[in-house]
């Protein structure tokens, strides 16, 4: 882990650009999310990497919440979020048993994973039209955000196609998602701090990252319309995808 006091500049760059995809990512596209994941696992190792996120994660959220949370209700949330919620703690007991090495394996598969269904999501959701409203494909979802989120903060492609096969508004799935992120990463907060994956260290790392974060937000709603969205959405999923091949094999 490397130290708070000692980031250089090779270091602290790098770290910034990862805080700085998070807050672009709530800004309309969140499949960057996924870069943040990357950069921060190659930079302070694949464990560590998941309790720096999560704090920033919870900043963003706690920004988003009242933004969006009129869109839906708890009622409407709680199908989904009680199964994410039983993820969250499967991930919880798989991430307390697994090293560093292990953890990266997992980002990478996970970080493949959602690439795969992001790229089903765009170009053929005619797959997913059969599943509408069955409850295995629920239960799935559920499971897979939850320990995704755990182990690799990398959930929101699972919600995205969620959401597509149930053909919720965009009102409905920025509600959902706003109150579903929120309480999912609320909670695990105290497991991550019972984990020493968050700790003192950690979140004076994740002080110095706050401007990359904010700048992410505020930048990213100014210019995400200028950018052409299947160009940018080309490059990430070939970065994506070289990236967790990466993770997983050198």
């Amino acid at each position: 882990m490397i130290d708070s006091l000692n980031l250089t500049l090779a270091i602290y760059g790098p770290a910034l650009f990862g805080a700085f995809c998070l807050g672009f990512s709530k800004a309309g596209f969140p499949g960057l999310a996924l870069v943040n994941v990357i950069v921060m696992a190659e930079l302070f190792g694949a464990k560590a990497s998941v309790g720096i996120i999560l704090p920033l994660l919870i900043l963003c959220d706690l920004g988003v919440y009242p933004l969006f949370a009129r869109f839906a209700t708890w009622k409407q949330t709680w199908p989904l979020l009680s199964i994410a919620t039983l993820g969250v703690f499967a991930g919880y007991v798989f991430l307390g048993h697994m090293n560093n090495e292990l953890t990266r394996t997992a980002i990478g598969t996970i970080v493949l994973t959602m690439l795969a269904l992001q790229l089903i999501r765009q170009f053929y959701p005619r797959i997913l039209g059969n599943v509408e409203g069955a409850r295995w494909f629920r239960w799935w979802s559920g499971l897979l955000m939850g320990v995704s989120t755990m182990i690799a903060n990398a959930a929101a492609p699972a919600y995205s196609i969620y959401t597509l096969v149930n053909r919720f508004s965009k009102e409905q799935f920025l509600g959902i998602g706003a109150r579903c992120f929120l309480l999912i990463n609320l909670i695990k907060a105290p497991l991550m701090i019972d984990l020493a994956i968050i700790n003192k260290n950690s979140l004076l790392i994740d002080l110095s990252l706050i401007p990359g974060l904010v700048a992410g937000v505020l930048i990213g709603r100014k210019v995400i319309h200028r950018i052409p969205q299947e160009t940018f959405e080309m490059l990430l999923y070939v970065f994506s995808a070289a990236a967790g091949i990466r993770l997983l094999f050198f």
